[in-house]
């Protein structure tokens, strides 16, 4: 569960107190995954607070509460994870097919020579290219490191001691 959500789930946890019922549209609306909703579901028994979902009513602390509150939380996780996987998989198609390029560079190929050119001469500073290009400085930068191989990495003193295998003791 991401903190902001754990945030979320601790802060209408907290406003509970013993008999209250926790008011919850959709599961997914309270925790993200099954162990977190397990989490909230042990907070809840300990507190004795039921919990209205989707407009029925769950006691935590009850055998058949406890059963339904689980089964939902796992359909719940399942439809998310089924979800993600239709997701992935249409982005691969969609890759596949070349309808899936991301977002494309603020200049043309043409203008990124011509802007390597005028950074080749010095004469203007980058903050002055993106004045001229109508661009951020942060796409200069980029466009330059895009266009420019990266410089060979020194060589790493010892590289040799790294690739060998450690010596066995014993």
């Amino acid at each position: 569960m991401n903190e902001l959500w754990v945030g979320y789930a601790r802060v209408a946890l907290a406003a509970c107190r013993d008999g209250d019922t926790l008011v919850v549209t959709k599961l997914d609306r309270l925790a993200r995954s099954l162990p977190d909703t397990c989490g909230i579901l042990d907070e809840l028994t300990r507190r004795n607070v039921k919990l209205s979902l989707g407009g029925s009513i769950h006691d935590p602390t009850d055998p058949v509460g406890r059963l339904l509150f689980n089964v939902l939380a796992m359909v719940a996780e399942f439809e998310a994870d089924l979800i993600r996987m239709r997701t992935r998989e249409g982005m691969k198609v969609a890759k596949a097919k070349g309808r899936l390029r991301g977002q494309q560079p603020k200049l043309k190929p043409n203008q990124a020579k011509h802007l390597l050119e005028l950074h080749d001469l010095g004469t203007y500073t980058q903050a002055e290219l993106a004045e001229l290009f109508g661009v951020g400085r942060s796409t200069i930068y980029r466009t330059l490191d895009r266009l420019r191989p990266a410089p060979p990495e020194p060589e790493w003193p010892f590289a040799h001691l790294a690739r060998q295998k450690p010596i066995q003791r014993g």
